[in-house]
């Protein structure tokens, strides 16, 4: 197998988990399960990312967070700074969604709703659009 093709098999397995995630979180949303909705937002955001960078040619990606991400695929694609702005918004979901020491008081489940889980799903789906877009034009 060709790097290139190692490449592109990394980012369609790193994508089609992102795909994954976000048809999940739209599950979890349904069943009222917000901050667990939330988190597989960010997840598929951040895995839409990778696969791109994968894609790109990256042969380590390194952490979670969208806007360091975001910054790393500007690197080789400036366009990138559209969606880095909207993406980063999920960073909040990273951690605070899954531990309950993770917000000042309470607890995630008790904490998100319908309207967080529903921007986050809008905003992770924006992401892996923008990113199969880009993917399309290499």
């Amino acid at each position: 197998m060709s790097e290139e093709d190692a490449q592109r098999s990394r980012s369609g397995r790193w994508l089609q988990q992102s795909r994954h995630d976000l048809e999940a979180a739209h599950h979890a949303a349904a069943g009222e399960f917000h901050a667990l909705a939330c988190f597989l937002c960010q997840q598929s955001a951040e895995k839409a990312v990778a696969g791109y960078l994968f894609a790109r040619g990256a042969d380590h990606v390194w952490g979670h967070a969208l806007a360091d991400l975001c910054e790393d695929a500007m690197q080789l694609d400036t366009s990138f700074d559209v969606i880095k702005s909207v993406a980063m918004l999920l960073d909040k979901h990273y951690e605070p969604t899954r531990y309950p020491t993770g917000l000042p008081g309470g607890v995630p489940h008790l904490a998100y709703d319908q309207v967080d889980s529903g921007r986050a799903i809008e905003i992770a789906a924006d992401v892996l659009e923008f990113v199969e877009t880009r993917l399309r034009s290499l």
